[in-house]
C-alpha cells in the first residue's frame, strides 16, 4: 500500500470531517446555551439523530456510486468518473470560497438555527442538525469517492480518508471540551491551498477520464510522456502523484486544464482574503422567522422525522442498487502479483466471458498480459501501479492461457499455463501476436534510407535557399523555403522526435521570451516569418547559414535519433506524423505567415503512406485489411487538400471557402481514427 495516496485523503477528510464537527459542536453549544436559559432539560438526542441521518445519507450516495458504476461497461465508468470528478471540483471549490466569507458568522448562525428549532419541536432540531452536516456529508463524500477512483483501487486512499475524519473527531471534542485551541482561520485558509492542489489534479484525472470514454477530443494529443523515464514505483514518484494526483503521462488538455484551474482559482482565492469585509450578522427578519408547513410537522413528530431522517436514505440506495444491472455474466476471479509470483490465486479458469482482478503487491508498477500458448496477447493491462487492483477481460475457448507480469526492474514472471475447455466450434478470442525488435527492425532501417535521401535533397534545398537571399532575390527565395519547408516535413519527424537537433531546424517561438526576435528562434519557420513579414534578405542570410547547419547535424545523427535510432518508435510515428500536422498545421498554431498549412499536411501524407507500407507485411499479419483501409482514408485526404489549390498554387486556408475546410478536417480525422491502433498493433511487450 502506497503511503502517498494516502495524504491528499487525509487532508480530505481532515478538512471535511471538522468543518462538519465544527457545525455539530457549534448546534450542540447553541442548544445547551438555548435549554439552560429556557430552565428546561433536554435531550441531545435529535441532534445526534439528524447527524446520525446525515451520516446514512452520505454512505448510500456512496454506495450507489460504487455499485452503479460497478456494472457499466469500462467507457461507461471512465465517463461517470470523469462527469462526477468535475462535478466533485466544482463542489469543493465552492466549499472553499464558502467557507472563507461564511466562517465568522457561522457559529451566530446556527445558534440561530437552534433556538429556532427549539421553538418549532424537537423534530425541527433533528432536520437542523441534518441539514447542517448532510451538505458537509455529500460533498465529502463525492470528493473522496473520485479522489480514490484517481488513486486506482488501492486501500491506501480510504485509510487515509478515514485517518483524516478520525482526527478531525478527536479535535472537535477536544475544542468542544475547551482542552484545545486552535487558529481556525489559518488552518482552513492552509489547507485550502492544499485542497485546491488536490483538486487541481482530480480535474485533470477527471478529464482524462472524459477524453478516454470519447466525450472529449485529444485523447492522443500527448503533452508529455515520462512512463519511460522515471519509476512510478519509486518513493518520490509516489508523493508527487500522491499529493497533485498527477500522473507520468498526461494530454494537453488535462495540463492546460490543471494550469489554469490552479492559478485561477489560487489567485482568486488570494485576492478575497485580501478584500474580505469585516461583517456583522443580520437580524432576521418577520418573512425568515415565518415556519413552513414541513417544519411545523417536524416539531409535531419529533420521532418520525428521525426515523426518516435514518431509515429513508438506505431504503433509496438498496432500492437503486438492487434495481441496477448485474455484473457480466462472465467469471470474475482475483489474482495477485506479488514480488515472486505472477497471478497467484489464477486456477482452472472456465470457457466464456472472464474478468480477472488483478490485486498489484508486487511493491512496483509494471504491465500485465494475458496470452494464449502461442504467445498471442489476448488482454492486458498496459499499466498498473503498485498497491493498485485493476481489471482484465477478455473471451477464452478452447485451448492453453497463461498470465504474464512484467514488473518495474524486475525479471519477468509467468503464472503456470491454463487449459481452458470450451465447446466445439467457438469462436477463438481476438488475440495480437506481440512484434519483436528483430521485426520493426527490418522497416526500421527502410525507413532509415528513405529519411537519408530526403535529408540530402534538404541540404540541398537549404543551399538554393541561401542562394537566393544572398542575391537578394526574396521571390526566388520565398518559392526555395516552401521546397526546403516540405522536404523537412517529409523527413518524418514529430513531436520533437529528432530533439534539440529538429527544434533548430523546424522550432517555433512560442514560449521564447523574445517570441519572433529571441535568437534561439531559428531554422525554416524563422526564415517563414522573415520572408513573408518584410526582412530583408541581408538579414536572413546568417539565419540560412544557421539552417543549413543544423540540418546537416540532423543528418548525421540520424540513426541515433528517437525516430530512426529506435524501432520501436516506428509504429508510433505512423499515426504522430498525421496528427502532428493536424495538431499544429490544420489548426495554424505553427504558420509564421507563408499559409502553407495544406501544402505541409499533404507532405505528411506522403511519409505516413511510406511509414505505413514499411510496416504493411506487420500489420496486416495482426489486422488484414487496416492497411489497406488506411491507403484509401490517405487518398481521400490527399484529394481534400488538393481540392484547396486555386490555379496550381496551394492557398492560405482561411482563403479556402469552409466546406472544404471542413472536408479536409473531416477525412484527416477518419485517417487518424484508423491509424490510431497501429501503435498497439506493433507494441514490443517488455520482455522483447
Amino acid at each position: 500500500m502506497s503511503w502517498a495516496d494516502a495524504i491528499p485523503n487525509l487532508v480530505i477528510g481532515l478538512r471535511e470531517g471538522l468543518e462538519a464537527g465544527l457545525v455539530v459542536s457549534i448546534l450542540l453549544a447553541a442548544f445547551h446555551k438555548t435549554a439552560e436559559s429556557g430552565g428546561a432539560h433536554r435531550s441531545t438526542a435529535p441532534i445526534w439523530l439528524g447527524v446520525l441521518g446525515a451520516v446514512t445519507v452520505s454512505g448510500s450516495f456512496a454506495a450507489v456510486l460504487t455499485f452503479s458504476t460497478s456494472v457499466l461497461s469500462s467507457q461507461a465508468q471512465e465517463a461517470v468518473g470523469g462527469v462526477l470528478s468535475v462535478v466533485a471540483v466544482c463542489f469543493v471549490t465552492t466549499m472553499i470560497f464558502w467557507m472563507r466569507s461564511t466562517a465568522a458568522q457561522l457559529s451566530s448562525h446556527l445558534r440561530g438555527e437552534v433556538d429556532r428549532a427549539l421553538r418549532i419541536g424537537t423534530g425541527a432540531l433533528a432536520l437542523t442538525a441534518f441539514l447542517a452536516v448532510g451538505r458537509e456529508g455529500l460533498e465529502t463524500t463525492l470528493f473522496i469517492w473520485t479522489a480514490v477512483k484517481a488513486s486506482g483501487s488501492t486501500a491506501a486512499p480510504l485509510l487515509g480518508a478515514a485517518t483524516g475524519l478520525v482526527i478531525a473527531v478527536v479535535l472537535c471534542w477536544l475544542l468542544y471540551r475547551r482542552a484545545i485551541r486552535i487558529n481556525l482561520g489559518v488552518f482552513f485558509n492552509r489547507t485550502a491551498v492544499l485542497l485546491i492542489v488536490i483538486a487541481a489534479g482530480v480535474l485533470a484525472y477527471g478529464l482524462g477520464d472524459l477524453q478516454d470514454a470519447g466525450l472529449l477530443p485529444g485523447r492522443r494529443w500527448i503533452a508529455f510522456d515520462l512512463s519511460t523515464h522515471i519509476d512510478s514505483g519509486s518513493w518520490w514518484a509516489s508523493i508527487i502523484t500522491g499529493v497533485t494526483e498527477l500522473t507520468p503521462t498526461m494530454t494537453v488538455l488535462q495540463v492546460t486544464a490543471w494550469l489554469v484551474y490552479l492559478v485561477t482559482v489560487l489567485y482568486l482565492f488570494v485576492r478575497a482574503a485580501r478584500a474580505e469585509p469585516v461583517t456583522r450578522a443580520e437580524p432576521r427578519t418577520e418573512s425568515e422567522e415565518r415556519t413552513s408547513w414541513w417544519e411545523r410537522m417536524a416539531g409535531r413528530r419529533p420521532l418520525a422525522v428521525a426515523g426518516t431522517l435514518v431509515v429513508i436514505p438506505v431504503l433509496i440506495a438498496a432500492g437503486v442498487i438492487a434495481v441496477l444491472p448485474g455484473a457480466s455474466a462472465g467469471d470474475s476471479t482475483a489474482v495477485t502479483i506479488t514480488p515472486t509470483a505472477c497471478a497467484t490465486g489464477w486456477t482452472a479458469p472456465q470457457s466464456g466471458a472472464q474478468t480477472l482482478s488483478v490485486d498489484n503487491r508486487s511493491g512496483k508498477a509494471g504491465e500485465i498480459d494475458l496470452v494464449d500458448a502461442s504467445g498471442r496477447i489476448v488482454s492486458e493491462i498496459e499499466t498498473i501501479g503498485p498497491a493498485t487492483t485493476a481489471d482484465m477481460t477478455a473471451v477464452l475457448t478452447d485451448g492453453s492461457y497463461s498470465i504474464r507480469c512484467y514488473m518495474s526492474g524486475a525479471a519477468p514472471m509467468s503464472s503456470p499455463v491454463m487449459q481452458v475447455t470450451g465447446p466445439a466450434g467457438q469462436a477463438a478470442p481476438t488475440a495480437v501476436t506481440p512484434v519483436t525488435v528483430a521485426e520493426l527492425a527490418g522497416p526500421n532501417r527502410a525507413y532509415q534510407t528513405y529519411a537519408a535521401a530526403d535529408l540530402a535533397t534538404e541540404e540541398k534545398d537549404v543551399a538554393a535557399l541561401r542562394s537566393e537571399l544572398a542575391a537578394g532575390d526574396l521571390a526566388a527565395a520565398r518559392s526555395d523555403w516552401l521546397t526546403a519547408q516540405l522536404d523537412w516535413e517529409r523527413v518524418g519527424a514529430s513531436y520533437d522526435s529528432f530533439g534539440g537537433d529538429g527544434t533548430a531546424v523546424d522550432g517555433l517561438p512560442d514560449g521564447r521570451a523574445g517570441g519572433v526576435a529571441d535568437p534561439g528562434f531559428t531554422g525554416l519557420h524563422r526564415l517563414e516569418y522573415g520572408l513573408f513579414h518584410g526582412q530583408s534578405a541581408p538579414s536572413l542570410v546568417p539565419v540560412a547559414a544557421r539552417l543549413a547547419t543544423d540540418v546537416t547535424t540532423v543528418a548525421r545523427n540520424l540513426t541515433s535519433g528517437d525516430v530512426a535510432g529506435d524501432p520501436t518508435k516506428l509504429p508510433i510515428r505512423a499515426h504522430e506524423i498525421l496528427e502532428d500536422a493536424q495538431r499544429d498545421h490544420l489548426s495554424g498554431i505553427d504558420d509564421e505567415g507563408s499559409g502553407a498549412v495544406y501544402a505541409e499536411t499533404y507532405a505528411d501524407t506522403q511519409v505516413t503512406a511510406t511509414v505505413l507500407g514499411e510496416l504493411a507485411p506487420l500489420i496486416d499479419q495482426r489486422s488484414p485489411g487496416l492497411v489497406a483501409t488506411a491507403d484509401a482514408q490517405i487518398a481521400t485526404v490527399q484529394a481534400a487538400l488538393s481540392a484547396t489549390r486555386a490555379g496550381g498554387q496551394w492557398q492560405s486556408q482561411w482563403l479556402v471557402p469552409l466546406a472544404q475546410r471542413q472536408a479536409v478536417d473531416a477525412a484527416t480525422g477518419s485517417l487518424l481514427e484508423t491509424l490510431s491502433s497501429v501503435p498497439d498493433l506493433l507494441e514490443v511487450p517488455p520482455s522483447h
